[in-house]
């Protein structure tokens, strides 16, 4: 059973302005995702659906089996879902670390040794200790998206979701995040990627294209790691 799934689900505004329509997709562990389309195809009222901050107007989103919007969608926010914005919404005045930690405590989790596990986050995601401890503030545009990946992991949640994770960066930090988020794929999460960029659609496993007039999918190759 696939970890996430989108019923029939259809979104309107207003009632009136129907953004998505009957959009029957799924989304497995171990798998990257792109959801791309062009501007106001619904890419972002997808995310939304996806992450519970909205239900669907009609049919069901499912997480695990089950109708999210009869979940308790705070705790699944903060357990089962992890989000990486293209804005990277860190806290400029934290460290790198206690942006991390501050993840660690808004999930709610009994979570031992944070800054140990903070650390070791941001260790794998490419920040050795100097730039863990530095102001968010004193960090390149790269850096901070990579600490925004590493807040979005730090409560192990099942699915991850970037909005746009590449989009102010340059083509080889774009590379490096790309390849990161396909490893946590490979580790074993639902990785869901925003995006506009033709290449990172061309490293993902499967892509889902939204268009005005219709939903496709389309199936890639992405290198697997042994």
């Amino acid at each position: 059973m696939s970890i996430l799934e989108l019923n029939n689900v259809s979104y309107s505004y207003d009632g009136r302005r129907r953004v998505l329509e009957d959009i029957n997709w799924s989304f497995d562990e171990h798998k990257l995702y792109a959801v791309t389309g062009r501007s106001g195809a619904g890419k972002t009222t997808l995310l939304s659906l996806v992450a519970g901050l909205t239900n669907p107007t009609e049919g069901a989103v499912l997480f695990d089996g089950k109708d999210l919007s009869k979940l308790d969608r705070y705790r699944y926010r903060s357990h089962d879902v992890g989000v990486i914005f293209q804005s990277f919404n860190l806290l400029p005045h934290l460290t790198a670390v206690e942006n991390v930690e501050l993840g660690m405590r808004a999930s709610g989790k009994r979570i031992g040794h944070r800054r140990d596990q903070a650390m070791e986050l941001l260790d794998k995601v490419g920040l050795d200790e100097s730039l863990a401890t530095r102001r968010v503030l004193k960090l390149s545009g790269g850096e901070q998206q990579r600490v925004a990946i590493a807040r979005a992991l730090s409560f192990d949640p099942k699915v991850v979701l970037a909005d746009e994770p590449t989009g102010n960066l340059d083509l080889a930090t774009q590379n490096d995040i790309v390849s990161m988020l396909g490893d946590l794929a490979d580790e074993g999460k639902c990785v869901i990627v925003v995006t506009h960029s033709p290449e990172v659609v061309e490293c993902v496993d499967q892509v889902y294209r939204l268009k005005a007039e219709a939903v496709k999918a389309k199936k890639t190759r992405r290198r697997q790691s042994n």
